[in-house]
């Protein structure tokens, strides 16, 4: 007999157009593992909010994201996809949980601390967001959170604020684990930093092919002559190039000197390769609103099914029914 699959959760905030940073750091990842893994994968709009977008906005970023994850791959019939707020118990969760946190606690989140260090001035929201990120996880008995290195703490949060409340209250929730794949380093953008939206330094996972062009030949190269360099991980050129083509041919070609203008010229052609097939499933997804609309409703379902139970219990062992 076969054992169950693990159960699987994880999303993204819709916060303007994905990136390949986005891709080969979590979309990938996501498509990958669906396979093999109970996967439930959620578009992040409450997040999304403590930016303050506009609401015609916060629409088109979410409705762009749906059509992103459908075109990456991510297939309904093993999926289960869906709107965080298409799920009220997610923000009924995040209330039970906060009064169980302090705020020196939540004052030790990267997020926080980093905004602090920076003098900027959070709201509410953005202090709260490893509780509410905490509920997402836990509301579905998750067993694996696949993020990078740097997103650990996410699911230590979890863990914590799961532990604190099955000793106040009794067994209600499964701790959840990281599920950190080795393989998967920080993509750089075209100005050597980590590719981020906030530094505009991206390459739009499906970005037209003249979008494409425009963003890799703005990649910074080395200012050592081209021959004298001999190691093609040491060039920002090369790091972006081996997401799109690890082959030991190219890695040689890098290494016996190849131009920065032709290693552009192929790493243009690349992506484009690369990329073409995600942009015609995309294409197809989003001239069938329906079927879209048809996915996100059938998983809204399945997630409130599950979610709500989850509350119904919480609310028992807390006292909130009787």
């Amino acid at each position: 007999m076969k054992s169950p699959k693990l159960r699987l959760f994880s999303g993204m905030k819709p916060t303007g157009r994905i990136h390949i940073g986005n891709y080969f750091g979590a979309l990938k990842q996501f498509v990958d593992l669906q396979d093999t893994h109970d996967t439930f994968i959620f578009i992040a709009n409450l997040h999304a909010l403590t930016t303050l977008p506009t609401k015609d906005q916060l629409l088109e970023d979410t409705n762009n994201l749906i059509l992103d994850y459908l075109g990456a791959g991510l297939d309904p019939e093993k999926v289960t996809l869906f709107k965080q707020s298409d799920v009220p118990a997610h923000a009924s969760m995040t209330w039970v949980f906060n009064n169980l946190v302090t705020v020196p606690y939540l004052m030790r989140a990267h997020a926080y601390k980093d905004a602090e260090a920076k003098g900027k001035e959070l709201n509410a929201g953005t202090f709260d967001y490893p509780v509410l990120m905490a509920s997402d996880i836990l509301l579905y008995d998750t067993d694996v959170v696949p993020v990078g290195k740097d997103q650990k703490q996410h699911v230590e949060y979890a863990r914590d604020i799961a532990e604190k409340f099955n000793h106040q209250y009794g067994e209600q929730f499964k701790l959840p684990k990281e599920l950190i794949l080795e393989d998967t380093g920080i993509i750089p953008g075209t100005d050597g930093q980590k590719m981020s939206k906030s530094y505009g330094n991206t390459i739009p996972l499906f970005a037209t092919d003249e979008e494409i062009t425009k963003a890799v030949m703005s990649i910074v190269t080395d200012s050592r002559e081209r021959n004298e360099v001999k190691n093609p991980d040491e060039l920002v050129l090369y790091q972006i190039h081996k997401y799109f083509n690890d082959s030991v041919e190219l890695r040689n070609w890098y290494a016996e000197g190849l131009g920065y203008g032709d290693a552009k010229k192929q790493l243009i052609k690349d992506i484009i390769t690369f990329v073409t097939p995600m942009r015609e499933r995309r294409e197809h997804f989003a001239n069938n609103p329906k079927l879209v609309q048809d996915i996100l409703i059938q998983g809204a379902y399945k997630a409130n099914d599950i979610a709500m139970k989850k509350v119904f219990d919480v609310y028992e062992a807390v006292g909130l029914t009787s």
